[in-house]
């Protein structure tokens, strides 16, 4: 019996350690060269009396060769870096420290670190955020979406942009508003979803942080949302968490040629007014197109930023050919006055992997 118990043991921890990697979402990698550990330090609330907010980001060298983290850039005064000058030698790991002023009023803050990281065609951008305030406010009042236990912001949350084959990070704040321990799970998870609270259990009247990664699925391109129920102490939540994402191609493998020889999308124009018309109207617009590159041009998704719009699809365009896209739009129901309606095309364009058409008018 004692033997089964044992073989029990080490299966379990072998299931364990198999799922470890799932439970770490805050992990990004960039170009299989480097890792770090987040992307994202979200401080939370703070006060202005707290001082200076001190942070790091670890970064580990994930390949064959030494990497060597050239500078680090803040977008402002208030944020003071500083970083690991050495080269970091495969499987050894490097630091950037942040520290941030905390003296620019009782406002939300969001600083963004860019680091130039040598085997990298871009940049990294790492961002350090949260909330400043005067005096000290209820956990309730700063987090105002209840559902029993669990205080948020908001259950509409954002991971940015994402490309094909890789994932983002990110990370928000959230409360336990009860009066005893929080044990917060989720279901329903959209594919390329995961998400982390730590510390978990959620102690009492307290803060957690909340971190979620979101990883490409392949065919999902453009504008996305993911989703997730939490379950609080064993109870699915009547808030369902969504989180956005875009999805766009990743150009990384191609050679400087390959991406001067790709398709080049050039419209006559990128705005289609319909003048004045009285609500309830539909309204058509069109765009013509030319693909100027030496590539076959394909449109992977379409995105309106209207529920009340179809377009047509769009075939794949041959180098030198034209193509077009209608966009009918109802405008009943929508407000008088100006409208702005966003349309967004996902192209395998190197130059334009993302076009912005714009839909303007008055409403009577």
């Amino acid at each position: 019996m004692k033997n089964s118990r044992n073989i029990f043991h080490i299966l379990y921890m072998s299931l364990f350690l198999c799922l470890c990697p799932l439970l770490s979402p805050a992990q990004e990698k960039f170009g299989g060269t480097v890792e770090f550990d987040r992307t994202v330090w979200d401080f939370g609330d703070v006060l202005l009396s707290d001082g200076a907010l001190k942070c790091e980001f670890r970064m580990k060298n994930i390949g064959a060769k030494p990497v060597v983290i050239y500078t680090v850039n803040t977008t402002c005064g208030c944020t003071d870096v500083s970083w690991s000058r050495e080269p970091v030698q495969p499987g050894r790991t490097a630091v950037i420290s942040a520290v941030y002023t905390n003296d620019e009023g009782p406002y939300p803050f969001d600083k963004a670190l860019t680091a130039h990281i040598s085997g990298l065609s871009k940049p990294v951008i790492l961002r350090i955020r949260g909330v400043s305030h005067q005096k000290e406010e209820p956990l309730e009042t700063r987090f105002p979406v209840h559902s029993g236990k669990l205080g948020l912001k908001d259950t509409g949350l954002k991971c940015g942009n994402l490309e094909m084959g890789g994932s983002k990070s990110e990370e928000v704040q959230i409360a336990n508003i009860g009066s005893s321990p929080m044990h917060l799970t989720f279901t329903d998870v959209s594919e390329g979803l995961s998400l982390e609270v730590d510390p978990s259990p959620v102690p009492a009247h307290s803060t957690a942080t909340l971190r979620f990664k979101v990883t490409a699925v392949d065919g999902m391109w453009g504008k996305n949302w993911y989703y997730a129920t939490p379950v609080i102490d064993g109870k699915p939540s009547g808030e369902k968490l969504k989180i956005f994402a875009f999805t766009k191609e990743n150009f990384d493998s191609l050679s400087a040629r390959e991406r001067a020889d790709g398709p080049k999308p050039v419209f006559k124009s990128s705005t289609y007014s319909f003048g004045k018309r009285p609500a309830g109207t539909e309204v058509t617009a069109s765009w013509e197109f030319s693909n100027m590159g030496k590539s076959p041009l394909k449109v992977y998704k379409v995105d309106v930023e209207s529920e009340q719009a179809t377009h047509t699809d769009i075939p794949e365009i041959p180098a030198g050919g034209k193509g077009s896209l209608n966009v009918s739009l109802d405008t009943s129901g929508m407000p008088e006055g100006e409208t702005l309606v966003i349309v967004t095309l996902t192209t395998n364009s190197p130059i334009r992997p993302i076009v912005n058409l714009f839909i303007t008018g008055w409403i009577e």
